[in-house]
């Protein structure tokens, strides 16, 4: 997630490079070839291009509203996931007769946390992140999930032994976590370390946590329709082809109007208006794509590892804790 002011132009300049250099050749040819291999068959009528910018201008903001909600529907699963992980940790230092049990419930929590994290920076076929614009984009930042193994992290948090090999084997890890804490609560139950009521607010909790893992499987797991990812990036390439040729005429005509070193010379300022706007149309579809899975790693995703940080200090600091690792490093205003 960005967390500065704003992107800068250089920076999306360099970010949208590689499709610049494509349009320039696709606004540079047909304007040579009508002006100077005197091709003027090539111009098609504005109207045609006209009714087909409707098209991709309608197509294309309908993606990026799809896109961005779905970027709205992440951020909302996961402040629910930081505000009942704040009620799990009041609850197992308030509800627990035993310290030592409600410790393990909160650290047991922090591995959840842990595997749910890792399991949304696993890469899927329809993502982008490395794609070579957003790749480059991230070299002066790291994922901490791919710099970290998940066992590694896993051992800081499970309390029993041979609980986190249990969870390594399993095919869904954050699954597995939640049914270790529903047995501990309710060994906590038996053990009269838990009264009825309080077993049962930690059971809901449980739920609700659940809940929100599923929600947020759903969006990791479930890419935007590739039928409307297709139409439309194919609309706007076929719109930057068919741009520069609709363009020519409506420059052509404006040598009747003008004099002296300016006159033949019109269809000339077709390349850079030409190049404007079909940048403009390929930046929307290509920030459409950036924000379509917003737990990939690129740098407008949801935070969750800093979330997961915040969450583990507060946690923490609710046992008593004082020393508390501080957060990841923010770079180039990129908060992961």
């Amino acid at each position: 997630m960005h967390t500065g002011k704003s992107y800068r132009l250089p920076e999306f300049i360099v970010w949208t490079r590689r499709t610049i250099y494509v349009l320039i050749v696709l606004s540079v040819v047909p304007v040579m070839l009508y002006q100077l291999a005197g091709w003027k068959w090539l111009a098609i009528p504005w109207g045609v291009v006209f009714l087909l910018g409707t098209t991709v201008a309608l197509s294309a903001g309908f993606k990026n509203v799809q896109t961005y909600n779905r970027m709205q529907e992440a951020q909302q699963v996961w402040s629910s996931i930081e505000s009942a992980s704040r009620v799990w940790g009041a609850m197992s230092r308030d509800l627990v007769a035993n310290p030592d049990g409600g410790r393990n419930l909160v650290y047991r929590h922090l591995a959840w946390l842990t595997a749910l994290r890792y399991e949304m920076r696993e890469t899927k076929a329809w993502e982008t992140a490395d794609k070579a614009a957003n790749a480059e984009y991230r070299r002066d930042y790291t994922i901490p999930e791919r710099e970290q193994s998940l066992a590694s992290e896993l051992i800081k948090y499970l309390p029993a032994p041979g609980e986190s090999a249990t969870v390594l084997a399993s095919r869904n890890r954050a699954v597995q976590i939640l049914g270790l804490q529903s047995k501990a609560t309710k060994a906590l139950l038996s053990d009269g370390a838990l009264v009825a009521s309080g077993f049962a607010d930690l059971q809901k909790t449980l739920r609700d946590l659940q809940d929100l893992q599923g929600k947020s499987e759903r969006i990791k797991n479930f890419p935007y329709p590739r039928q409307h990812a297709f139409i439309n990036t194919l609309f706007v390439r076929i719109l930057c082809v068919l741009l520069p040729f609709g363009m020519i005429g409506e420059f052509e005509a404006l040598n009747g109007v003008v004099d002296g070193w300016a006159k033949g010379s019109m269809v000339w300022l077709c390349i850079p208006l030409s190049l404007l706007i079909s940048w403009m149309y390929t930046s929307l579809d290509q920030v459409g794509e950036s924000t379509e899975n917003p737990f990939e790693g690129g740098a407008n995703d949801v935070p969750i590892t800093r979330i997961c940080q915040d969450i583990e200090a507060d946690l923490r600091q609710m046992l008593g804790e004082m020393e508390i690792p501080s957060n990841a490093r923010v770079v180039r205003d990129i908060a992961l």
